[in-house]
Order: C-alpha cells, then structure tokens, then sequence
C-alpha cells in the first residue's frame, strides 16, 4: 500500500510542478509540444491542437516539452527562446510558484478536517479553533535507541505506560526516571492500529538523548471552519516555505554532510510511516514534500528552475543572448551532477535504513 501511496504523491508533486510551466507558457505564447504523464517511453498520446498529451511507461510524475526550451528553433517567433524576459521568466518559476500553493490547497484541507498539530501546554487557541483528540505523542526518536529498537515511531500516540495513563508530558517524564534500568512497556495508537512496545529507559543515554530515546508533546487535531481554513493553511504554508528556505541556508552554509539529506529512499520510508497513521497525515507530510519540491527547483544551479533563471537574469543584466552552446553545456553537467547526487544520497539512505 505504501509504495501505491509513494508513488501517487510523487507523481501528483510533479504534475502539479509541470502543469505551473505548462499553462503560463500556453498563455505566454510558447509552442507547448507536449504534456506528459509518466516519462517515456510513451504508451499512447492524444494530440489536441499543437500539442500532445501523452501518458508513459514510468508513472513517476510528468513533463513539459516546450519549443525552444533547449535554445534551439532561434527562427521561430513562438520559441521560448524568442519570447521577452518577463514570459520567459514566469514560465520558469511558474513550477515553484504551483508547488507552494498546492501546500497551500494542502494545508488548507487539513485543517478543515482536523490537522494533527503540536500546542505547548496552557497555550491558548487560535480564534475560531477547534481541538481534538489530544494527548502525548511522540514527536521524534532518535536512531539507535532502545525506543527505536523497540518498534516506536513518530507520530505514534501514548495510550499508556506500563498500564498507566498520563495527562503532562511532566508526569510521564517523571514515571521514567523512577524506572530508569528498567523495561517499561508502552501501549501506543499508531492510526487505526493498537502498537504494543517494550523499551529500556537507559541509566546513562548519550548526550542530548533522554533514557528513552524519544521526543514528546501534546499533539491533537486542530480544525477551523471551512471559511477560515484557507487562510490559516496559506499562512502555515508560508511558514514552512520561510522556515525550509532557512534550514537549507543553514545547510549550505554549515556544509553538512549527506545525513542532513534524504533522497527517494528515505521519502518512501517516511511515506511507510505516514500512511499508517493515517490520510490527514499523508496530506500534511505531501504538503511539506511540495515545499521542498520548489524550493530545491529554485536553487540556482544549472538543470534546476533556478539555473535557468539565473542564466535569464545574466542575459538581462548584459544586454546580449548568452552563448548557447555555453548554457547546454552547463545544464547537461548540471543534470549529470544531479544524478549522481541523488545516487549516492540514495546509496546513503539504503544503508542508514539497513543499519537502523
């Protein structure tokens, strides 16, 4: 079920991505050739007009074919190449700009049927808010620990501890330490699903980690009228893109190694997760893929949205076309790099899942 579900995200993402470049370039001008679903080779395809719609072999996301895109057809008036700046420059970033507002869309469906959200204790709720079903979830785990190895996940809700119930993190935190060498057993709610978990609270855990392993909070479902629900999903959403823009900042600037990212792999692997605990879920983890989807396509690096923009910026900047030959070769080594990089962040999460 979970690689059903990784798939039909991933290839909404990148319908939703390539649809964004499709109709600006279709209301710019631009000759679109071709509208795919899948990548080649193509099954069958139906020509409206001048372009073809195409469904193909590999049902992981989609692409657009426009003329001229590669910087050929310099002879026709309808090429992307021949279009001004400002078209060119839209039809670019058009990608990105649908990936934020289907987080947005995405957001906006969850809270209307109650997104799973983490509040501090006696923090007041937003006006117009309703609150549901909230209780002690677990927030994170860290790898290695007694926790992870004894089958305890983010987002698994605590039923009880050793047959106790808990109301405060405080509480549950204070059972703990009075076990600690000890084997508590913990009945958790993971989805429609009842998990059953036994777990060593450590007498001396690494530094940074608790007895467990385990991150807390109060989590419950936070829901909003329909009529409000749009606003506070564009608003969540914008928080993500501003705080995901930062974490890859920080990234880059730090140089962190391959641990800090996840390729294919590791997003099945949390598909896995999230399709257990259940739809809303998946609709909340598919809105933060849609923000790391068009901010990585924003980066300004040669194959990327960004490279090509960036490529658009220094021809507006000198007044002259770039040299073609210069700017394909760039994006074909851009696209190899690429490549490689996601083989080796894949070959990384093959083995971070096989050694956790």
């Amino acid at each position: 079920m979970f690689i059903i579900v990784f798939i039909i995200i991933l290839a909404v993402l990148v319908l939703v991505h390539e649809f964004g470049h499709f109709i600006v370039a279709k209301k710019s001008g631009m000759q679109v050739e071709e509208f795919g679903i899948g990548f080649p080779p193509r099954l069958f395809g139906l020509r409206k007009g001048e372009t073809v719609y195409s469904i193909n072999t590999i049902p992981l996301g989609g692409f657009v074919r426009i003329l001229g895109e590669n910087n050929e057809f310099q002879e026709n008036p309808r090429s992307f190449i021949n279009k001004p700046f400002w078209p060119r420059l839209l039809t670019l970033v058009a990608g990105v700009l649908m990936n934020f507002i289907f987080a947005g869309v995405l957001f906006s469906i969850g809270f209307m049927i109650g997104l799973p959200t983490a509040l501090p204790e006696g923090q007041a709720l937003p006006a117009h808010a309703h609150l549901s079903g909230q209780g002690i979830s677990i927030l994170g785990v860290d790898p290695g620990s007694p926790a992870d190895k004894g089958g305890i996940g983010e987002g698994d809700m605590i039923k009880s501890v050793d047959g106790h119930s808990f109301q405060t993190i405080e509480e549950l935190q204070a059972y703990v330490q009075a076990h600690l060498g000890s084997t508590i057993d913990f009945d958790l709610q993971r989805g429609s699903a009842d998990v059953h978990a036994k777990v060593l609270a450590r007498v001396n855990p690494p530094a940074g980690q608790g007895a467990t392993g385990i991150g807390l909070g109060l989590v419950g479902k936070l829901s909003f009228p329909w009529y409000i629900a749009p606003v506070v999903g564009f608003k969540a959403a914008i928080q993500v893109i501003v705080q995901t823009a930062a974490a890859f900042y920080e990234l880059v600037r730090h140089g962190q190694g391959l641990s800090s990212l996840g390729g294919p792999i590791r997003i099945a692997a949390l598909t896995n997760q999230v399709t257990k605990l259940g739809f809303v879920y998946i609709v909340q983890f598919t809105a933060f893929l849609s923000v790391n989807l068009g901010i990585i396509n924003i980066l300004p690096f040669p194959a990327l949205d960004g490279g090509r923009v960036l490529f658009l910026l220094v021809e507006k900047i000198s007044g002259r076309r770039n040299n073609q030959k210069v700017e394909n070769w760039a994006n074909t080594v851009g696209f190899a790099l690429l490549i490689a990089l996601i083989l080796v962040i894949s070959i990384h999460d093959i083995r971070f899942t096989i050694h956790h």
